[in-house]
C-alpha cells in the first residue's frame, strides 16, 4: 500500500509530465532549440515515473471492477483469480514506484576514476592487478564507456603495483560504485612450481570524477613538485622534470604523474585523479560523523573489505556481500559483469527500501 504522501508526490509528477507534454507542444517552445532542449529533458527526467503511475492507477481499477464481479456468484471464482493476479501486479507496480521515488544518488551520472593497487601477495599480487585492469576494460567496451589509463606503476613481469583509470559513460559510476574494496584471487601461481595455490588480493577504489566547479580547494593549499620520470626497467630516462607530484597539504592526499612525456599533461592527469580522492575522503569523512548508510547497505565499500574472491581452481567467483557464487570464472574475467552488478544493485535497492518503510 502507498502512503499519503507517496501518492501526493505521484499525482504531482502526473501533473509536472502533462503540463512539460503540452508546453513541449507550443509553437513558442518548438521555434526555441534551448527551450526544447531543457523540456525534454525534464520530461525523461518523470516519464518513467508517470508510466508506472499510469500501470498502477489502472491495476486499481481492474480491481475495483473485479471486487464488483464477486456479486456474481456465476462468476465469483474468476472475479477471485483476477482479484489475486491484479494484487500481485499492483504489489510489484507499488515496489517499483518506491524504488522510483528514492532519493537518486547524484553521483551515479558520473564518469569514474578507477583506481587498482596490489594488496598481499608481491608479483601474483600484482598480476591479478592487470586482470582486474583487463576484465574493467572489457565491461566498459562492452557498456560502450570510454576507458582511459591515468597512470601505472609497473612491475617487471608484466603486472602493476597500481593503476589508475579514467572511465566515461553514461551510468558509469551507478554501475561501478560496488566494486570498491578488497578482491581476493585463489590460484597457482605461473611462477609456482609445486602447483600449490597461493591467495592474493587487491584493493579497487571506485571514485567519482570531480572536477575544479563542485568541490572549492584554495591553489595556496596545493604543493606541486616535478621530478624526472623513468621507463620501466630504467630504459629510459627523461632528461628533462615531466613527472609531476601534487599534493594537497592540508590532508596530505598526494598523486603522482609521469606516464605522459608532457608536464602539463602530467599536471592536468594527477589534480583529475586528486579533486576525486579529496571528494571522496570528505563525503567518507562527512558520513563517518553521521553515521550513515554505508556500513549498512551493500558493504561499505571499505579499502579493507574483502568483497569477492576469484577461485581458478574452481572456476568460481563468490562476492561476499551477498553470498552470490557463479561457477563462470572466465566469463567474468572477460567483463562478463552484469550479473554480479545487477544482483548487487537489486540487494542495495531491497535494503533502501526496507530502510524506507
Amino acid at each position: 500500500m502507498l502512503t499519503q504522501e507517496l501518492e501526493e508526490k505521484l499525482k504531482a509528477i502526473e501533473q509536472k509530465y502533462l503540463d512539460l507534454q503540452y508546453k513541449l507542444s507550443s509553437p513558442e517552445v518548438v521555434s526555441d532549440r534551448e527551450k526544447l532542449s531543457k523540456l525534454g529533458k525534464e520530461l525523461r527526467e518523470v516519464e518513467e515515473v508517470y508510466g508506472a503511475y499510469k500501470e498502477y492507477k489502472r491495476v486499481i481499477s481492474e480491481l475495483e471492477q473485479a471486487k464488483e464481479l464477486l456479486k456474481n456468484r456465476e462468476l465469483e471464482e474468476l472475479a477471485r483469480e483476477e482479484i489475486e493476479r491484479l494484487n500481485t501486479e499492483k504489489e510489484g507496480l507499488e515496489k517499483r514506484l518506491r524504488f522510483l521515488l528514492l532519493p537518486k544518488d547524484p553521483k551515479d551520472s558520473k564518469n569514474v576514476i578507477l583506481e587498482i593497487r596490489a594488496g598481499v601477495g608481491g608479483e601474483e599480487a600484482a598480476l591479478f592487478v592487470a586482470d582486474l585492469l583487463h576484465m574493467y576494460q572489457k565491461y566498459a567496451e562492452e557498456k560502450g564507456w570510454k576507458f582511459s589509463v591515468l597512470s601505472t606503476n609497473r612491475t617487471g613481469l608484466g603486472g602493476y603495483k597500481e593503476v589508475i583509470v579514467l572511465i566515461e559513460g553514461e551510468g558509469a559510476f551507478s554501475k561501478l560504485k560496488f566494486e570498491s574494496g578488497v578482491h581476493r584471487v585463489q590460484r597457482v601461481p605461473a611462477t609456482e612450481s609445486g602447483g600449490r595455490i597461493h591467495t592474493s588480493t587487491a584493493t579497487v577504489a571506485v571514485l567519482a570524477e570531480t572536477d575544479e566547479t563542485e568541490l572549492h580547494i584554495d591553489p595556496k593549499d596545493l604543493r606541486i613538485e616535478t621530478f624526472r620520470a623513468s621507463g620501466a626497467g630504467g630504459q629510459y630516462v627523461n632528461t628533462t622534470e615531466t613527472a609531476v607530484r601534487v599534493t594537497h597539504i592540508p590532508t596530505g592526499i598526494s598523486v603522482s604523474c609521469q606516464d605522459e612525456r608532457s608536464q602539463f599533461q602530467n599536471r592536468q592527469k594527477a589534480l583529475k585523479i586528486l579533486y576525486a580522492r579529496l571528494r571522496d575522503f570528505y563525503e567518507r569523512q562527512k558520513e563517518e560523523e553521521l553515521a550513515k548508510e554505508r556500513r549498512q547497505q551493500v558493504g561499505t565499500g571499505e579499502r579493507s573489505e574483502k568483497i569477492r574472491t576469484y577461485n581458478f581452481t574452481q572456476n568460481r567467483v563468490t562476492d561476499h556481500r551477498i553470498n552470490l557464487t557463479l561457477y563462470k570464472l572466465q566469463d567474468v574475467l572477460e567483463g562478463k559483469l552484469d550479473e554480479i552488478i545487477d544482483a548487487l544493485t537489486e540487494h542495495y535497492i531491497e535494503e533502501k527500501l526496507k530502510a524506507q518503510v
